[in-house]
This record gives C-alpha cells, sequence and structure tokens, in this order.
C-alpha cells in the first residue's frame, strides 16, 4: 500500500489544479503557539481520544517522527494528539510538513487522512464533510449553468442534490444513508448522545434508532446500552481468565441447583431483581455477581 490517495474516492484539487499527491509541501519547524486546529475541527467540538493519546506517549521520541501536517496558513490538518503529546511535554516547537491548501481544500485532505483505522470515527467524519457541503451546492450550480441546465434558477434538481449528498458521503467515506442519520441525529439526539457518538461510544445506527425519543428517553437509553456494554466487556473478561486458567471446579463449589434448592421459586420476589445476561461461551457454567449471590444464598435461609 502506497498511500497514495484513489482519484475515484476523493478529487481534491489545490487552486492550481494540481491532484493531491501532487501539492507543494515543505518541512518547517513552527512554534507551538503559531498553529491552530482547523475551523471544523473547533466548530464540531472534536477532540484527542485519551486512548490516542496514551498510545502515542507510550512510543516515546519515536512519535517525533511523524510530523504535524498543517496548511500554509498553520491550520492543523493531521497530529492532533502529537501536538496534545509536545505541550504536555513542554516542548516549544514541532516539526511540520505544510501543505499548499487553502481552508477547503485543507478539510477534505483531513477527511482523507482521518479514514486510516486510528482516525477519526464516521460521525465525527459526516460531520466534518457537511461543512463541504456549501461549496459542492455551489460547484453544482456552476455545472448547472455551464451545461445550459435550469437558467435562471438558483435551485437544484433532485439529481444535483442526490450528487452532492454523494460527495459528501464519498468525502467521509460513508454511505449516503448514514450521512442522512446525521443529519436528523444533529437535530434531535440530546447533547450526551451527540458526545458518545463523537466519543464512538454508540455507533451511529443505534443512536439513530432513538432519534423519536424524547431528550431524558435518549439518555436513558443510552446509559442502559453502556451499562450493558460494559458488564459485557467485564463478563467477556472473567471468561477468557477462566479458560486460560482452566481452572478445576473445586467439589465445595456450589452448582446452581445448590443455590436455588429452597422453598418455591414463584414465592420469592428477590430473584426479580437479579438480571440474565446469555453469553456464547464453552462449558455450563453461571457467571453471578456477589449480589446476585447474596440474593441466591438468602433463599435458603
Amino acid at each position: 500500500m502506497t498511500g497514495r490517495p484513489d482519484a475515484r474516492e476523493i478529487a481534491l484539487r489545490s487552486e492550481n489544479g494540481q491532484q493531491l499527491d501532487d501539492i507543494q509541501r515543505r518541512l518547517v519547524t513552527c512554534r507551538l503557539d503559531e498553529l491552530r486546529p482547523h475551523p471544523s475541527y473547533v466548530r464540531h467540538h472534536l477532540t484527542v481520544p485519551a486512548f490516542q493519546l496514551s498510545a502515542l506517549a507510550e512510543r516515546g521520541n519515536l512519535a517525533l517522527f511523524e510530523p504535524l501536517v498543517i496548511t500554509r496558513d498553520r491550520t492543523i490538518l493531521d497530529g492532533y494528539a502529537l501536538l496534545e503529546l509536545v505541550r504536555q511535554q513542554g516542548r516549544p516547537t514541532l516539526p511540520c510538513i505544510e501543505l499548499n491548501l487553502n481552508e477547503a481544500e485543507g478539510l477534505q485532505w483531513l477527511l482523507w487522512k482521518s479514514r486510516r483505522s486510528n482516525g477519526l470515527n464516521a460521525f465525527s467524519r459526516i460531520l466534518l464533510a457537511l461543512d463541504l457541503e456549501p461549496g459542492l451546492k455551489e460547484k453544482a450550480r456552476s455545472n448547472q449553468r455551464a451545461g445550459g441546465q435550469n437558467k435562471g434558477s438558483s435551485k437544484l434538481t433532485e439529481d444535483k442534490r442526490l450528487d452532492v449528498r454523494s460527495e459528501v458521503a464519498r468525502a467521509a467515506g460513508v454511505s449516503v444513508g448514514n450521512v442522512t442519520k446525521v443529519r436528523q441525529l444533529m437535530k434531535t439526539a440530546n447533547p450526551k448522545l451527540q458526545e458518545a457518538l463523537r466519543a464512538g461510544q454508540i455507533s451511529i445506527h443505534k443512536a439513530w434508532q432513538w432519534r423519536q425519543l424524547s431528550p431524558q428517553g435518549q439518555l436513558r437509553e443510552l446509559g442502559l446500552y453502556l451499562g450493558q456494554r460494559g458488564t459485557n466487556k467485564l463478563i467477556r473478561r472473567l471468561i477468557k481468565r477462566h479458560v486460560a486458567k482452566r481452572s478445576p471446579i473445586l467439589p465445595d463449589r456450589p452448582n446452581l441447583g445448590d443455590l436455588l434448592r429452597c422453598r418455591p421459586l414463584h414465592e420469592t420476589q428477590e430473584l426479580a431483581s437479579i438480571s440474565v445476561v446469555v453469553i456464547d461461551a464453552p462449558e455450563n457454567i453461571a457467571f453471578l455477581t456477589k449480589g446476585a449471590l447474596r440474593i441466591l444464598g438468602s433463599l435458603e435461609e
């Protein structure tokens, strides 16, 4: 893999018509106070995930071998985690690769670069790509005028609108359907739900399924979802540890029959407080929390 962009995926050109991989660039050293985030990055409240910063810090000085990528006006396109790390280390300057791009072109470059595995998630990329829409619409109108279509009208035909949506989706590296869902979520989603989407804690589709709920209802569903997700992760970790050790089941360890050998279960209300999570795991094992074990134990008394 050469790292060169596919022309079918993005048609970024500089002001003088150069293709993305032919854009003029030079290595410069910048003071940290000269550098600024891209306006769209700030507008959509994007931040560096903690795990990404930690991973970069573990590389030590090797992290500095990948310079920041900036535009000629010192707008950051790539390397936000590196900049944050350097600030924490108190370094005054940073090597940067300066590209001859304006703000709009820089946003397209940022989107293309963010499609790597450790880049921005789909929701964040769509937010950024939607900022390209005004320019794309104007380009579509220009194409109409040049082709003699809809003379005297400033409105786009439906076909052209679809073209604009497709271009936004292409820039973000997502489907047109996800672009539509994000548009709706930005109008209906609780701010906390939007934060979870930016953090990658929930998928676009899952959040979109809650779009018609009240803000409080969305928060409730988000809390339940994240709680269940955390519980499942813990369960998988415990099972993995158990399977790795291949721990034998001790003779004195109680089985489920021992715990449920009590008065008729229909007479006990405490069991209703124990939630059940079904998982695909080897062996016939019921993993219980200490709280659930206390409840089951009390039924024998």
